[in-house]
């Protein structure tokens, strides 16, 4: 009885086995690295419906390699480097991704791509990590981004401030790779162009109070206060207790800053007294496209991030079909091949147009829902940046910055 039942369970096993191996093969996994937790949680979901986008239009037109499905995998990184670690790995080793679309904060997408994705020669894409120290990664050509370095950010900040009339500021910046980067970028380009800096402080995430610190950023009197920071994390409370205490009553903020959860305030409250800068897409027939299909899918196509998390999944699937093979070695050659010239381009929706292409022995070149991704040596991308004003309970773009 012992022997049959053995034999029963071992048969059981290898018919589990062979369907679960079956169902596998007719899928092909990519993972996302998303803080759907932590100080960007409000903005993520967006993001992450961004790339399920991408992910039904290719499904929707005949799929991957040959008709397989694309599945997406969401990893919680908490914006936590630890926590990204953890998510990778599980990404990695458990769902057996072949590439990861994140992380998105810039600290989760350091922390995962030393500790996981490097070793284990797994292709990144981030839709919005900028801080300049993923730059200078040593990562064998496996770490991207299509959203551009704070390197550039800082400038385009500072120049936007300058052309204000905003002649001095107070910087207070998040201890963290997204805050220090964008804080030495900004402060540098800023006095460069004549603009004092009357005080600069870094302050930690999450605290319940931040008196303290404006109450010595505020001696100064500058123009204005920058606040180089997550909303979410102590963006709103710094505002919140410079307005209540009287120690500003300007502030200056970047991406990082566009988030309805400072509304908590009153968006009336805010207006006329926040200045926000993030990147965009270039007003192009590839981000007129993305926009009809993520409005359709019910997405706000101008959310923070969600143009590049569309890119970000597209790219990396349109690389697995260039590969010819979800070999992991093979896609970070494919993904600089899709995204420059010359090719047959292509865009938002074009997936059919891609393979087809791609079948016949031609190259692509791929134009994004949020601009051309030409990768310099280091994976990184140039970039577009808008104004962002308060146009009743939601951030409007204002204008295209140079």
């Amino acid at each position: 009885m012992a022997f049959r039942s053995t034999k029963l369970i071992s048969l059981l096993t290898i018919l589990t086995l062979a369907i679960s191996g079956s169902a596998f093969a007719d899928t092909v996994k990519i993972g996302s690295l998303s803080a759907v937790t932590g100080p960007i949680a409000k903005l993520v979901p967006p993001i992450i419906n961004g790339s399920k986008l991408a992910i039904k239009q290719i499904n929707a037109s005949g799929g991957i390699l040959n008709g397989k499905k694309l599945e997406l995998i969401v990893g919680d990184t908490g914006c936590n480097a630890q926590a990204s670690v953890d998510a990778a790995t599980k990404l990695v080793n458990v769902e057996q991704v072949v590439a990861i679309v994140g992380a998105l904060c810039s600290g989760a997408t350091i922390g995962a791509a030393n500790n996981v994705a490097i070793p284990s020669n797994v292709v990144m894409v981030s839709p919005a990590s900028t801080s300049p120290e993923i730059t200078g990664l040593k990562d064998n050509d496996l770490i991207f981004r299509v959203a551009p370095t704070d390197a550039y950010q800082g400038k385009v900040l500072a120049r936007y401030v300058i052309d204000k009339g905003i002649k001095s500021v107070a910087v207070t910046y998040v201890n963290n790779d997204y805050g220090v980067g964008l804080a030495e970028t900004f402060s540098s380009a800023y006095e460069a162009l004549g603009g004092k800096i009357t005080g600069q402080e870094k302050h930690e995430d999450k605290k319940a109070s931040y008196r303290a610190e404006l109450a010595t950023l505020a001696k100064g009197k500058p123009d204005a206060l920058v606040v180089l920071a997550y909303a979410g994390g102590s963006g709103l409370t710094i505002i919140r207790q410079s307005l209540e205490n009287g120690f500003f009553s300007k502030f200056v903020g970047a991406d990082g800053m566009r988030d309805k959860v400072l509304f908590k305030l009153g968006a009336a409250a805010l207006k006329d007294k926040l200045l926000i800068i993030s990147p965009t897409s270039p007003k192009n027939n590839a981000r007129s496209a993305f926009e009809k299909a993520a409005k359709a899918d019910g997405n706000d196509p101008n959310g923070p991030f969600v143009a590049q998390g569309y890119d970000a999944a597209m790219m990396i699937a349109l690389a697995i079909e260039k590969a010819g093979s979800t070999d992991r070695k093979k896609i970070s050659a494919a993904l600089r091949d899709i995204s420059s010239a010359p090719g047959v381009e292509v865009g938002p929706g074009d997936w059919k147009k891609a393979v087809d292409a791609l079948a016949s022995g031609k190259s692509i070149n791929y134009t994004g829902a949020s601009g051309p991704h030409d990768f310099d040596k280091a994976g990184d991308v140039g970039g577009v940046y808008a104004d962002f004003i308060i146009k009743g309970e939601d951030f409007s773009e204002n204008q295209i910055l140079n």
